[in-house]
């Protein structure tokens, strides 16, 4: 039949939508078992999952009917994998349970027993979060897929090895196992499913030990890959949401915004949670950043909703949003909930976590925080922690007395951030350099530190549609984070503990809000700040 025969065509070129439409309009009495999967896989992969599972079940059932017990299992694990991908564990479970059944009854010894294998390797992780028994798994498929030397069975089980590895400590040996992997995701060996899954949870692996270069690298390669899948809805949702990660902290904060919003877009149907969180999260990160702190508010309760609590993103919109007891609250309770669950767990709270406990005034715990987060930097290694490591200590050392110290972790912080060109991060550091290079009273070195970073926030290139409104009469943005702490009744000691600046700064943006507003008291500046709705 020539549909079929161009449906087959158009699977070879990865033309998904085509194949999807040829093999759809061929009663399915006319398909063969091949054809099945065909048809399965394209409805998949072009968001039609619901679809794709019914055909991968005919294609179990015809297998089961003509004795082909090993084909059987194959399709099993396809809807095993397709359902645990999707987030929907129990029928993960059902067709994992139904498949070792079905191995165990017929004694045969096949490569599905790996993919098996794999499975329960899963199901151990997500059910329990038994990570060393989800190795033991992922180790022996391994070994089952290079006795019968299949290239994506061993790619597969090296992946969930080495990201086991890594939460078990032995992070450069489970990274190098990734890295292994990925010459086979590039090199085409992997069938379309096993490759997108594959970049995604490599990449996930990449971001949780914030290992920037590798996200650029294997972001860069997944969009190159889903620009060869015509009509990709399945990975085209995780890719948007990991280019939005590096876009966020390459700077490109606009653009960012477009691909985490067309990644909850391609997230929500089909649904996939704990990704959608994901890109809610991130909208929310960049619409704090930009000022919309409602539309934030908003991205993170529909973060929340799907599953996953979006810190530390929430807790830095409290005290973006002048709620610093708020904000201190819950970033305490979030590293409550963490403790004692290893380094990568907190990898990224302990920067914000500085951040805002300093704001709070507690400086002890402040240092408590930046010295556990040096040492989680040291073990896991990579670049942009010990960056914000150096960072976070040079904060601390600001408010503990010493700007002398302060400067040299700052300067080390500074450094890092430039070299991986993470410029809104290197800018809030230069502001921490100005402040220490006026406590130490080089006002010249300040000035110069304070308009590199303005420079840098000015050209961050904000969507007009998320900018918030211009401070009215000329303030900067500086001066309103200043008015809205003493309108909340603040000292100038208290707003320098807050912001982090030095009294004598906040001294100086006082006198200058004073003289823009044309006022004379603090009771007059706070009326101002409350009328003008800069005070949540």
């Amino acid at each position: 039949m020539q549909a079929i025969d161009d449906a087959r065509t158009a699977c070879a070129r990865h033309r998904w939508g085509d194949a999807w439409r040829l093999l759809s309009a061929v009663p399915v009495g006319d398909l063969d078992i091949d054809d099945l999967d065909r048809r399965a896989t394209a409805a998949y992969l072009i968001g039609q999952d619901e679809a794709g599972f019914a055909d991968w079940g005919r294609a179990h059932q015809a297998c089961l009917d003509e004795g082909a017990t090993h084909r059987a299992a194959h399709f099993g694990m396809k809807l095993a994998q397709g359902y645990g991908f999707k987030g929907d564990l129990a029928r993960c479970r059902g067709w994992t349970d139904r498949t070792a059944r079905l191995l165990d009854e017929a004694e045969i010894d096949c490569v599905e027993q790996g993919y098996l294998e794999n499975a329960l390797a899963m199901s151990r992780l997500m059910e329990h979060g038994d990570v060393a028994g989800a190795h033991a798994h992922f180790a022996q498929a391994g070994k089952i897929g290079g006795r019968f030397a299949h290239r994506e069975l061993v790619t597969l089980a090296r992946i969930g090895e080495g990201r086991m590895l890594v939460y078990l400590g032995e992070i450069a040996e489970g990274m190098a196992l990734l890295d292994e992997a990925m010459v086979s995701i590039e090199a085409g060996e992997l069938s379309p499913l096993a490759t997108g899954d594959a970049y995604c949870t490599v990449i996930d692996a990449c971001s949780e030990l914030c290992d920037l270069a590798r996200c650029r690298a294997w972001t860069e390669s997944f969009v190159r890959w889903c620009e060869t899948q015509q009509e990709l809805v399945l990975y085209r949702g995780h890719c948007f949401l990991h280019r939005a990660e590096v876009l966020l902290l390459s700077g490109a904060w606009a653009e960012a915004l477009t691909e985490a919003r067309q990644a909850c877009d391609r997230l929500a149907a089909p649904v996939n949670p704990l990704a959608l969180s994901g890109a809610s999260s991130v909208e929310g990160d960049l619409l704090r950043l930009a000022g919309d702190l409602a539309g934030a508010e908003a991205a993170y309760r529909r973060a929340d909703e799907v599953g996953v609590e979006p810190q530390p993103g929430l807790a830095l919109l409290r005290l973006a949003q002048g709620r610093v007891d708020a904000a201190h609250a819950t970033i305490r309770r979030a590293l409550g909930e963490t403790a004692g669950a290893g380094p990568v767990s907190r990898a990224r709270l302990l920067g914000p976590a500085v951040e805002i406990v300093l704001a709070a005034g507690d400086v002890v715990a402040a240092r408590a925080a930046a010295d556990e987060l040096r040492s989680v930097a040291a073990e896991i290694g990579t670049p942009l922690l010990v960056a914000t490591a150096a960072g976070s200590t040079g904060a601390v050392l600001l408010a503990e007395g010493d700007p002398a110290g302060a400067l040299v972790e700052l300067r080390r912080a500074l450094n890092g951030y430039l070299v991986l060109d993470v410029p809104y991060e290197a800018a809030r550091t230069r502001l921490l350099i100005a402040e220490a290079c006026e406590a130490v009273g080089d006002h010249d070195a300040a000035a110069m530190a304070t308009e590199a970073a303005r420079g840098v926030v000015d050209a961050l290139g904000i969507d007009p549609g998320v900018t918030p409104s211009p401070a009215p009469d000329g303030l900067s943005p500086r001066e309103c984070e200043v008015l809205r702490q003493l309108a909340r009744g603040l000292t100038n000691r208290g707003i320098a503990e807050a912001l982090v600046i030095s009294e004598k700064t906040v001294a100086s943006h006082v006198s200058h809000i004073f003289t823009k507003l044309g006022v004379t008291s603090r009771a007059a500046a706070t009326a101002y700040a409350y009328d003008h709705d800069l005070v949540p």
